[in-house]
């Protein structure tokens, strides 16, 4: 996949196909789009665009600073590359750009930019200043742009009952394998490895505690959960906490990866976790015994879904 920052590092291509939109989380709705999107490169032997924007425009125009989202920009990267995209155009999403009107953004990156053949959108997908634009509104002014125009019906999108909504809320009340049917993949949080308390090494259960950078991606609900996590390459069982440690009068939430058949220091490396299963709410013992207990039967049941 060929990736642009900026329209200005953008090459016209011969036969583009192009569709955009936040696609966070790129769940099961955005999926259709993108298979539409290939099904229209195979016909016309044509080379997919896929248009996005950061920051996400919410948090531009709304200064919306406790929005979360489903996927950094990084996580948005790989799984587009998963479903095959050709060209992805990154438009830094500013005050300025948000005054394009419909036209202006028809004209100046649609046709000037990327030499659209051809257009493919879901069926509410608005565009331009105060999103004045819509597929009625692409598809009255057609014959002016010199562009075929696509909309994924609504019955299709609407078949699959995904929102990034429902994910987020699916999310929040720690459903991970509902919020994963959702998205047709993993739910995932990407961090670097950064020193605790140390405190899970000294009972028998190191961890790695992630760092998020982005303030804005989406934590699930505060629990214990059976992952999956990447490191180099490799995929390693494990089981993560969330939560700010009561049983040891914690007062910060923290993400903590107890790591399966692991034992390598990996301070200020980069961890994936894909959340597979929640098991358990936090809960506060009476001392570490206890804790150690839950730890121990935790283990058990991760194991035994990953080597049942």
């Amino acid at each position: 996949m060929n990736i642009y920052q900026g329209i200005e590092n953008f090459l016209a291509i011969n036969f583009a196909i192009v569709t955009s939109g936040t696609f966070d989380g790129v769940h099961k709705g955005h999926q259709k789009i993108l298979s539409g999107l290939k099904e229209s490169c195979l016909k016309h032997n044509g080379e997919s665009v896929l248009i996005t924007f950061h920051p996400h425009p919410r948090q531009i125009l709304k200064k919306d600073d406790d929005l979360k989202l489903l996927s950094t920009l990084d996580e948005k990267i790989k799984l587009l590359t998963q479903f095959e995209v050709d060209h992805l155009l990154i438009i830094p999403f500013t005050n300025a750009f948000s005054e394009l009107s419909s036209e202006e953004f028809i004209e100046e990156i649609l046709i000037k930019t990327i030499n659209t053949k051809k257009l493919v959108i879901g069926y509410d997908h608005r565009f331009g200043k105060n999103r004045e634009g819509s597929f009625e509104y692409l598809k009255d002014h057609s014959h002016n742009y010199g562009f075929e125009i696509e909309e994924i019906p609504a019955q299709e999108i609407d078949d699959i009952a995904v929102s990034s909504t429902k994910i987020r809320n699916a999310l929040l009340e720690g459903d991970i394998e509902l919020a994963n049917d959702y998205l047709g993949h993993q739910y995932s949080l990407e961090g670097k490895v950064v020193k605790g308390k140390q405190i899970g090494r000294t009972i028998g259960y190191p961890t790695a505690n992630i760092e998020i950078k982005e303030k804005y991606k989406l934590i699930p609900a505060d629990g214990v959960y059976i992952v999956e996590v990447e490191y180099k390459n490799e995929t390693y069982g494990g089981m993560l906490s969330i939560g700010n440690n009561p049983t040891l009068n914690g007062t910060q939430t923290t993400i903590e990866v107890n790591i399966f058949n692991f034992n390598k220091e990996i301070y200020n490396e980069g961890l994936t976790v894909r959340f597979v299963k929640y098991m358990r709410g936090q809960i506060k013992y009476s001392n570490l015994e206890g804790l150690i207990a839950q730890l121990k039967n935790d283990e058990i049941e991760a194991k035994a879904f990953y080597f049942r």
